[in-house]
């Protein structure tokens, strides 16, 4: 059976990836947001092997747009290429990848909501408030489909502090935060559902913060967002690290 995607991750004009060079299709962007739920999800888990021919027959497209998301993966390290081997998931990030990744984001993610909130125009503030409603919407409904909306949530998280970074209006910290590409390493460590509905409550408060045009409160609830993140995704490194004792 086919596993489609259920929403591309580029949708309202946003990437999350702004800067790799490549033009996206939108068969090449759906199958991209179809592999990446899997991989968050765990039904492709690290190491297992992807090929292209396999994943075309699959999903009955060409090779083409399998290509371009495997590509896409690939640079954003999700998926690894092996010479002559084709591709394979790659491992989640250790601890060490994890905090140095989260002191790069307390450097950046900061100031670039202070100069958003100096910077943006009303219509990206709406948008901010549009891809937070629909995280709200996915959290409550995750009962029905909880793995694939968390993984949906993912994305739109990527979207929503990609928008930030966009209306600071500083491309060098736009592209420095998508190099990293936080959100999706981040939740490839945990499935746990519970993490959003405090995501949802601090994004709320950083677009609030930069709706009312106050880049310190902005930055200060970055800040806390990005601090508190960490705090929740340290939880499953402590329960690999206690499972591994044992």
């Amino acid at each position: 059976m086919a596993h489609r995607a259920h929403l591309p991750l580029d949708t309202r004009g946003v990437s999350a990836s702004p800067r790799d060079g490549a033009a996206r299709s939108p068969l090449g962007t759906e199958i991209y947001g179809s592999l990446l739920s899997r991989i968050l999800t765990s039904d492709l888990g690290p190491g297992d092997r992807l090929t292209i021919d396999a994943l075309a027959r699959e999903l009955g497209v060409s090779q083409t747009p399998v290509r371009e998301a495997l590509h896409r993966l690939d640079a954003e390290g999700i998926v690894v290429r092996n010479h002559l081997a084709g591709y394979r998931v790659a491992p989640k990030m250790t601890r060490d990848q994890f905090e140095q990744m989260v002191e790069v984001r307390l450097l950046l993610e900061p100031a670039a909501a202070r100069r958003a909130a100096e910077r943006m125009s009303p219509d990206d503030i709406a948008l901010l408030s549009a891809l937070e409603a629909d995280m709200l919407q996915l959290h409550e409904q995750r009962g029905s489909d909880g793995l694939t909306s968390y993984a949906r949530f993912s994305q739109i998280d990527a979207q929503l502090h990609d928008a930030i970074a966009l209306g600071s209006s500083n491309l060098y910290i736009r592209d420095s935060l998508a190099r990293l590409h936080p959100h999706v390493h981040l939740f490839r460590l945990s499935s746990t559902l519970s993490i959003t509905a405090e995501a949802i409550e601090e994004h709320q408060q950083i677009i609030d913060a930069i709706g009312a045009r106050e880049p310190d409160a902005a930055a200060y609830a970055m800040r806390r967002h990005v601090e508190e993140s960490a705090r929740r995704f340290r939880a499953g490194f402590a329960a690999d690290e206690e499972e591994a004792a044992t």
